[in-house]
This record gives C-alpha cells, structure tokens and sequence, in this order.
C-alpha cells in the first residue's frame, strides 16, 4: 500500500458534515477516505500503519481561514514553512493566508510565487487569499481575475479597511463573476485615528488612545448594505462586538449572503489585560469588554457566527518590544487556537459538534474548497486530538518564526497529537 493510506482505529468521530459522532474506525487508502464505519475489512496484502485514537476525537481536518504568513517580503518575521509547521503543529490541516504581503498579493504573479513556495515548504494545504486593491491602497481594484486563474479563494484588504465604498462595492460586483467571497477588515480608520485599545472605562484608567465600537460597526453595517445590493457573499473578519453580532444576526435574517469569524483572543480576553502593558495584547479590533465576549459566544452557538479563526499575526521582538502605541497590532494564534475554543465546550458554552462544525464544514464552505468533511472519496485531512491532555503554552517552543503570545504560562485542556493530510502524518503530538 502507499505512504498515505493507514487505518485509525476506535476514535470518537465528529463530522457535522454528515452528522456523525460515533466510535468508529477510518480506512485510508492512496491519501482517501475508502471506509468508515465499525469493525472494517481491511485488505491484507501489505502491513498497514495504525493509529490507535481510543479515548481520543477524530474530526475533518481543520481550517483556519484567517492566517498571516508574511512570505514574500516580512520573512523575519514568518515564511510559509513555519507558518505552516505551527498550523501542523496546532492541529490544521488547512489555512487560508492574507495578502498584505510584500509585495502585496495583488497579482497572478504573487499568488503563483505563493502557491510554488506552498508545493515545496509546506506540510499542510495553503490557500491564498488576493487583495481587493492594489497594493492594499483602497485606490484601485487588483487583478482579480488573473488572481483567480492563479488559485486565489477569496479577496481581501485584511490589515486595512476599503474606506471607499464605490470601491467596495465595484469588488463585491467583480467577486460575483468569479464566484468569490469578499472577507471584509471592518475598522474605520478615521474613527480609529490613533486609538490601540477599545475606547471607555478602561483606555481611561489605562491612559491609552481608545478605539469605539463604533469604528467596527459603522463598516460592517456598510459592508452589510451594499452585499445586499450587489448579492456578493460577504464574509466579516474578526467580528469583536456585541454590535456587530446584532448587524450580522439581522442581516441573515434578510437573507443577504454574509457570513463571520470570531478569534480565539476576542473569545477569551478583554481589555483589562490591557493593562498589563503587554504589547501582545495589542490587536485589532482591540479586545473588548465583557459583554461583547458574551455576546460572540452567543453567537457561535446559534450559528450567526459561522467560523472560528486565528489571525495568527506574527511579529518580531523588535516590533513588539517597544512603548504600547507604537507596537505593531498583532499575535500569534494557530498553536493555541483550539484549546481555547475547546475551553467554550468545557464551559457549556457550546456543544463539541458546533465547535467541530466551525472549524470544518463551515469555512470550508465560506471559501468554496472540497475540505471539512470525512465522507467516503475526500481527501484525507484528519484532525485528532487527546480531550484531556493538559499541557502549559511555552512561546519558546513554538514552530511559528515568533512568540507574541499573550497566553505564554497559561494552561490549557485538549492537545492535538495528529495532523493527517491526504492521508500522511504531518504532526504527531505528545501521548
């Protein structure tokens, strides 16, 4: 038999996709899945590798479609063979990279260099993701189309906001022709200013330019109107308000074709960590209070929010280790994304299956790949992860380029121990 086929044996399986959640067996063959089920016949003709998974969850590989590999151009920073070595590393199997590169991803040629660098560095599936303008400017549109030809997913100017909405909404008309999602980085930037943590009682106390929640919302609710005007999909990046829940909520309830994303660290942290200092809690949207994080949980659960992503932004000590208003917006997320969404099921925030779910079939679907699911003849990227394996996050032993962790010391509940893609082990964790 071949490198990429094995048999996973006594696994609890969780595939939404075909609303599963069963012990059972996997059989892969040349890099497929060939069966599932209980007690499989198995060809014998050749020794076949085995994953003994009892005790541990087997799930569609995971997707993280918000993620910064800074390759071309910010290598010191990340390249895509370390980039991707921390999405083994955490457990995915496939990642969606922005294109606020340098140069910027905002052509056939950028995305082909991408792409050939993906065929040889990378343990994972990578899929670009072009910019909406040139040179992420806001002034004039990218080469959408040779973008496309070239293996893009979707468009976005992630880093940076369209500010002009004919603009906008020309992308949103353009996207539509090539069947692509437009992922929009909701942040007005003359409502932002200066600001670097969210705007109210804590900015005060802390003596830190604030952000309103306000500058989010005001772009989504654009975004919002003019998806609706054009019927482009519209998919909102890291939704961090309570606000912009209620915007996305409605806007479903119309039928207007938008999905979003919420980070593991607006899930987890608000701005009181802010105080602290640490400029790795410098991220836009800034963390936000209480409520809001309430109001995202919420929100996953009732499926207004449709994924879970990282923004895994990777910086260097030097831009980070400097005065709070001048650190660079950013932290690393993809080796410690999934504890802390698996900490939402441990709270009874959300049931396993969702979880699962929104890091699967549901970003596969918002960028239009054939990933997230187990069914008999796709491809076989597996997730398994140890449910009770507790372990303590050290930034120095991560295979990300950089550290700019604000959960360095922290422990957590639920490892990954396999990363499968097609069929071949990429990562084998603790067990």
């Amino acid at each position: 038999m071949s490198t990429n086929s094995l048999l996973i044996k006594n696994g609890r399986v969780i595939d939404p996709s075909q609303n599963k959640d069963a012990v059972q067996d996997i059989f892969v063959l040349n890099g497929k899945i060939q069966a599932l089920g209980k007690n499989l016949e198995i060809p014998k003709d050749e020794p076949l590798p085995e994953i003994d998974a009892t005790g541990f969850v087997v799930t569609p590989g995971w997707i993280d479609i918000h993620t910064h590999l800074r390759e071309p151009g910010g290598t010191h920073k990340e390249t895509i063979e370390t980039g991707t070595r921390s999405a083994a590393a955490g457990g995915f199997t496939s990642i969606a990279c922005m294109a606020n590169t340098q140069p910027v991803n905002d052509s056939s040629y950028i995305t082909t260099y991408i792409r050939q660098k993906v065929a040889t560095d990378s343990p994972v599936n990578v899929f670009p993701i072009g910019a909406v303008t040139k040179g992420l400017k806001g002034e004039e549109l990218a080469e959408i189309g040779s973008m496309r030809e070239a293996g893009i997913v979707a468009i976005s100017d992630d880093g940076k906001t369209v500010m002009n909405a004919y603009l906008f909404r020309k992308a949103l008309d353009y996207s539509r022709r090539f069947d692509l999602t437009v992922i929009s980085h909701a942040e007005d930037l003359n409502l932002k200013g200066l600001g670097v943590m969210n705007e109210g009682y804590n900015s005060a106390r802390f003596g830190l330019r604030g952000i309103p929640k306000a500058a989010e919302e005001v772009i989504v609710a654009r975004d919002i109107y003019l998806a609706e005007l054009t019927g482009a999909k519209l998919h909102i990046a890291h939704a961090s308000t309570a606000g912009s829940v209620a915007l996305i909520r409605e806007a479903k309830r119309r039928g207007i074709r938008v999905t979003a994303e919420v980070t593991p660290h607006h899930l987890t942290l608000t701005d009181e960590v802010v105080g602290t200092y640490d400029t790795n809690t410098k991220v836009a949207p800034p963390l936000r209070e209480k409520e809001d994080i309430e109001a995202l949980q919420e929100a996953v659960a009732d499926g207004t929010i449709d994924a879970l992503a990282s923004d895994h932004a990777p910086h260097s000590r030097e831009e980070k280790e400097v005065e709070y208003d001048h650190a660079d917006f950013g932290m690393v997320g993809l080796e410690t994304a999934f504890p802390l969404y698996y900490a939402k099921v441990l709270k009874n925030h959300w049931d396993l299956s969702k979880m699962v779910a929104a890091m699967t079939l549901k970003p596969a679907q918002i960028i239009g790949v054939k990933k997230g699911t187990l069914q008999l003849g796709s491809d076989a990227d597996i997730s398994i992860f140890d449910p009770g394996q507790e372990w303590v996050v050290d930034r120095s032993q991560f295979q990300s380029k950089s550290q700019n962790s604000p959960f360095h010391g922290w422990t957590m509940r639920g490892k990954p121990v396999f990363t499968i893609v097609g069929g071949k082990i990429v990562y084998r964790g603790n067990i």
